[in-house]
């Protein structure tokens, strides 16, 4: 491979992983073409990125980006495909769904401004809640007080009728 070319591979990758906020590095190494090619379009239903790059040159991407990923070289050995998204845990449970048939296997991702490396951290990663679902959350933390009293002034109002009801009946 030409210097030129390298040159422009490390700077789609670089501007690849400045356009996302979440990435995994993972191992699809042993997944046959009709796995892989389903791996692929669950990644693009889910607006995952799926990237197959040489560790050297990403290595050298991350390296020109501002920040330190040093800590992912260790990560960087083998065959690596990067899965890019902007939904954290997405990625993390497709390869938690894959994983059953033992591939792929995560090496690393750094999520939230956050390094993760090794396999152990897959449900850590599973387990982070997006954006939309924190917001959720809060919602219904906000509703649930409202809720009670509604629900108690109903209930107490439906007590009082059914006693005045009962009164006049008899």
């Amino acid at each position: 491979m030409r210097k030129e070319d390298k040159g422009t591979i490390i700077e789609t990758i670089a501007a690849t992983i400045k356009g996302y906020e979440h990435f995994y590095l993972t191992d699809i190494a042993t997944l046959n073409s009709a796995k892989t090619s389903e791996l692929r379009r669950e990644c693009a239903k889910q607006e995952i990125k799926l990237m197959v790059v040489k560790n050297t040159l990403l290595q050298k991407a991350l390296e020109s980006l501002d920040g330190d990923y040093s800590e992912l070289n260790a990560a960087l050995k083998g065959n690596t495909a990067i899965m890019f998204s902007n939904t954290a845990n997405a990625p993390a449970k497709l390869i938690a769904k894959y994983k059953k048939e033992g591939i792929p296997s995560l090496k690393a991702a750094y999520v939230q401004e956050g390094f993760y490396v090794g396999a152990e951290n897959l449900t850590a990663l599973e387990n982070i809640k997006s954006k939309n679902e924190l917001i959720g959350d809060v919602i219904m933390l906000l509703q649930s007080p409202a809720k009670n009293v509604i629900s108690a002034l109903q209930s107490g109002g439906n007590t009082i009728h059914g006693v005045l009801e009962t009164l006049s009946k008899r």
